[in-house]
C-alpha cells in the first residue's frame, strides 16, 4: 500500500490489537507496529504479533523488552493466579489481579518514542472501555490526557505537530470488534488473548479474556477460531 502517512500501532497479538492494525491500514496508514515484551505469562503472544505484523504487510515490526516481572504486583507478571471462571458482573465490580500497574501508561510512552523517531504523529492502541474488566488505563478520559500530554513533552508536539491516539475500539462491544476486523479480512485465527495459554499457545477457556472473547465470537455470529487446551468455553 503506497502511503505517505506513518502510524505507530501497538500490537499485543490479541483480538483487539490485530482489528486496531487492520483499521490503520484500512485508514491509509504505513503500519509501524510494536509488540512490548514485558515478559508477560502468556508469551505466546508474541509469536502471535510476529505473525500477525507479517501476514497483515506492516511496514515494520519491533518487538521492545520490558522486563516488568522485576516489579511483579500482577497475575501476569508473577506466579499469582489468574482469575478464572468469573462472570460478566465480577469482571466489573473490582480491578482484577491481571491489571498491570500503569502498562498502558507506560506501553503508550514508548509508543510514544517510537512515533518520534519516525516523525509519525498518530498512535493506534486497541483500548476497549465495554469489555475492559475494569482496567482504568482502558478509559476514554486517561486517553484524552495523555494526548494532550503527548503533545506537550515531545518535539513533534512543540514544534506544532499534533500528535493523536486513536482508540477505534474503545466504544464497540467484542461482537462489534470481532465483526470489523472480519469484514477487514483479520485471521483470528492468528490471534491469541489467553492470559493463561498452555505451551501449545492454546487458550484456558476460564480467564476473563478467554470468556469475553468466546462470548463476542458467538454474539457476532462467527465461528471461533481458537485453539483451546480442552473444550470451548460454556456461555451462559
Amino acid at each position: 500500500m503506497s502511503t505517505d502517512r506513518s502510524a505507530v500501532i501497538l500490537l499485543s497479538g490479541g483480538l483487539d490489537s490485530a482489528t486496531c492494525l487492520a483499521i490503520a491500514r484500512n485508514e491509509g496508514f504505513a503500519c509501524h507496529c510494536l509488540t512490548i515484551d514485558y515478559n508477560q505469562r502468556h508469551r505466546a503472544e508474541l509469536d502471535a504479533a510476529r505473525h500477525l505484523a507479517e501476514a497483515m504487510d506492516a511496514a515494520s515490526h519491533t518487538v521492545f523488552p520490558l522486563d516488568l516481572r522485576a516489579f511483579g504486583g500482577s497475575a501476569l507478571t508473577s506466579d499469582m493466579p489468574v482469575p478464572k471462571d468469573r462472570d460478566e458482573h465480577e469482571m466489573l465490580d473490582e480491578i482484577p489481579s491481571t491489571y498491570v500497574p500503569a502498562r498502558n501508561l507506560v506501553f503508550l510512552s514508548i509508543a510514544l518514542a517510537r512515533a518520534e523517531t519516525l516523525a509519525a504523529r498518530d498512535i493506534f492502541v486497541g483500548v476497549n472501555a465495554i469489555d475492559y474488566s475494569g482496567y482504568p488505563d482502558c478509559r476514554p478520559e486517561f486517553v484524552r490526557s495523555f494526548e494532550q500530554t503527548a503533545n506537550l513533552a515531545t518535539r513533534l508536539g512543540v514544534e506544532g505537530a499534533t500528535i493523536r491516539i486513536h482508540t477505534p475500539l474503545i466504544d464497540m462491544t467484542k461482537a462489534q470488534i470481532i465483526r470489523t476486523g472480519s469484514d477487514l479480512g483479520v485471521d483470528f485465527a492468528m490471534t491469541l488473548s489467553c492470559y493463561d495459554p498452555d505451551d501449545h499457545g492454546r487458550a484456558c477457556a476460564r480467564c476473563d479474556a478467554c470468556l469475553l472473547r468466546a462470548r463476542g465470537f458467538a454474539q457476532a455470529g462467527i465461528a471461533d477460531p481458537t485453539r483451546y487446551q480442552h473444550a470451548a468455553p460454556r456461555l451462559a
